[in-house]
């Protein structure tokens, strides 16, 4: 009876660690942290893409626009962009605390460009210079 509590138990800890959605996030990386956010977005999932925004007014608006253009496509472009994979042009390390990463996917295979900045130690999209285009050195 033992074996078998301690058996339960260990399974019990082992299926908690585990992420059966495979949302993991990742913001220790810019080049990972901006991957996981770019197939979030493909993918429709916004939940997890949000968690990768750099939280304030101006990138929660970018965010939600974008998110409610998104859910305005069509099930065929949807099902495009959430079976398309990433391409990842070049990577940009501009300083210690920002990272542009050029990128397109296999459905549309048009440039885009997302930047990473680094705020308490974790990497998280700047979409401002997104849309806007403005110098990846400042704090646009």
């Amino acid at each position: 009876m033992q074996k078998m509590f301690c058996i339960w138990l260990m399974m019990l800890i082992f299926s908690g660690s585990c992420n059966p959605n495979g949302n993991t996030i990742n913001r220790t990386d810019p080049v990972e942290a901006g991957r996981e956010f770019i197939d979030a977005s493909l993918k429709g999932n916004y939940a997890v893409a949000k968690k990768y925004v750099l939280e304030d007014s101006v990138n929660m608006e970018y965010f939600n626009r974008l998110e409610s253009f998104n859910n305005k496509l069509s099930p065929q472009e949807k099902n495009g962009y959430k079976n398309a994979n990433i391409i990842i042009d070049s990577i940009q390390n501009i300083s210690d605390s920002i990272t542009i990463i050029n990128y397109s996917n296999t459905f549309k295979k048009s440039p885009a460009r997302v930047k990473l900045v680094k705020k308490n130690n974790e990497w998280l999209v700047d979409f401002k210079f997104t849309f806007s285009g403005t110098s990846a050195y400042g704090n646009e």
